[in-house]
């Protein structure tokens, strides 16, 4: 082992070689010596271990092949396209909701040209982001006024600071809610500077329960949505009415953080949980705030819609400019809002929705081209099955949509190594597994993915 590591040559030496010099024209020199050096470090580390036991041809074409495949892959982007099989439609770590035509025309169009973001075009002065998203809120909502920042976490943090900072947060031990990456509701109450008063229980909690709790020091009772746990069984939350009315009777702001937030309702297709914001406003909530690129399909960012007075008083808020919507996002939500208005259907423009909406007979078609297009392949062991797909972004916990899904086993391939190497692919496809084979559901694909995920396979069996 000793004799072959004294052998492994200088990264000068590999430089002045010709291959080498080939791709340092083509890359950089830098480059091309980090590569070399990734490249003697890996043979190094398998000498060590028994796993190489005789060096390349460093001179070879074999070997500049090696690093010139380690150089693409630096040079590849660390955020690429995916296929989505795994049946979630929200799919936090892949991204959350497509987008739609629309938005991404939106986005090119305000990435590529200069717009008119801060300049109010009638009078020729500075104007408000905001101004852009404010009414088509409004009429969606039935708010008064609105207001757009980065995310949801931000919304919660703004209205927070804003109305309730060094005085007391009520709030039910029930809905003390943790969203992902650990963020809890408890740590952003803190963050804003109020001071959390818990009440209920963790399974019951009722109006008397805020009514008791509140005092001359309360500003806000505020209410959370659990959209992504349930508690069952024995159980009691105050109606948002009642809260309403009692934030009225003292003088306090009720609050609500929906997570999720959806505009339209999604009951006709079995998925009854979710709170739509026009019906939270109209049960009397002086604020609420709601993602938008979970259900309602746009992106990233935190709506906050309510009373006319509280929404001034959060735009004049300093947080407000550090959390503040950027230009493309902007742009993407305007485009997606429009689209759930008249002549459009939502359920049908919008893809989160549409993900939702599809018939039986839309995936099993979609589960058979694609199970079709895997035979094609030679691959034998291919089935269309019933599936289960969920909605995901955190959003109604226990509710699931039938659907269908087309599993793959392949001989000699266990299949979390076949799930690792359709990953590898460079239109990556992730899946999950289940009954010791690979599945992937429809209802999270569209149509155009079916012959990039036959690509994918044909290149993982190819191998």
């Amino acid at each position: 082992m000793t004799h072959i590591l004294r052998l492994l040559p200088q990264v000068d030496t590999l430089l002045s070689g010709e291959e080498m010099a080939g791709l340092a024209a083509t890359y950089s020199r830098s480059e091309v010596a980090d590569a070399l050096r990734s490249e003697l470090a890996a043979l190094r580390a398998g000498i060590q271990s028994g796993a190489v036991h005789a060096l390349p041809d460093f001179s070879g074409r074999a070997f500049a092949d090696r690093i010139s495949a380690r150089l693409d892959a630096r040079r590849r982007p660390n955020l690429v396209s995916l296929i989505n099989a795994t049946g979630i439609i929200v799919h936090t770590n892949l991204g959350r909701s497509r987008l739609a035509p629309e938005a991404l025309a939106a986005i090119e169009a305000a990435g590529r040209d200069h717009t008119n973001l801060e300049m109010d075009l009638t009078t020729g002065k500075r104007g408000s982001r905001h101004a852009h998203v404010e009414q088509l809120i409004c009429e969606l909502t039935g708010s008064e006024a609105a207001l757009v920042v980065n995310n949801c976490a931000a919304a919660v943090l703004l209205s927070l600071m804003a109305t309730a900072q060094g005085r007391k947060v009520i709030a039910s031990r029930g809905e003390l809610i943790e969203i992902g990456g650990s963020f809890r509701l408890p740590d952003i109450i803190a963050q804003s500077g109020a001071v959390l008063k818990e009440v209920g229980a963790t399974n019951k909690t009722r109006a008397a329960d805020y009514a008791d709790a509140v005092d001359d020091d309360t500003a806000v009772l505020l209410k959370s949505h659990t959209s992504n746990y349930q508690i069952v069984g024995f159980t009691a939350a105050p109606k948002r009415e009642e809260l309403a009315a009692l934030a009225r009777e003292t003088r306090t702001i009720f609050m609500e953080d929906l997570g999720s937030g959806v505009l339209i309702d999604l009951s006709p297709y079995g998925l009854k949980d979710e709170p739509v914001v026009s019906d939270v406003i109209r049960s009397g909530a002086d604020l609420v705030m709601f993602s938008g690129d979970k259900l309602l399909g746009g992106p990233q960012c935190g709506i906050i819609a309510g009373r006319a007075d509280i929404v001034r008083s959060l735009k004049s808020h300093p947080l407000c400019r550090a959390v503040r919507i950027d230009k493309l996002s902007l742009a993407a939500l305007e485009a997606t809002l429009r689209l759930y208005r008249a002549p459009h259907d939502p359920f049908r423009r919008v893809p989160v929705l549409r993900a939702i909406a599809q018939t039986a007979d839309e995936l099993q078609a979609r589960a058979q081209r694609l199970s079709g297009a895997l035979t094609a392949l030679g691959l034998g062991d291919v089935s269309a099955v019933p599936s289960t797909a969920y909605v995901g972004g955190g959003s109604l916990p226990q509710q699931t949509l039938d659907s269908c899904a087309v599993t793959v086993a392949l001989p000699g391939m266990a299949p979390d190594m076949l799930a690792a190497r359709l990953r590898g692919c460079r239109v990556p496809v992730i899946g999950r597994i289940r009954d010791e084979r690979f599945l992937m559901d429809v209802r999270t694909l569209i149509d155009e993915d079916v012959p990039q995920i036959a690509a994918a396979f044909r290149t993982v069996t190819a191998t």
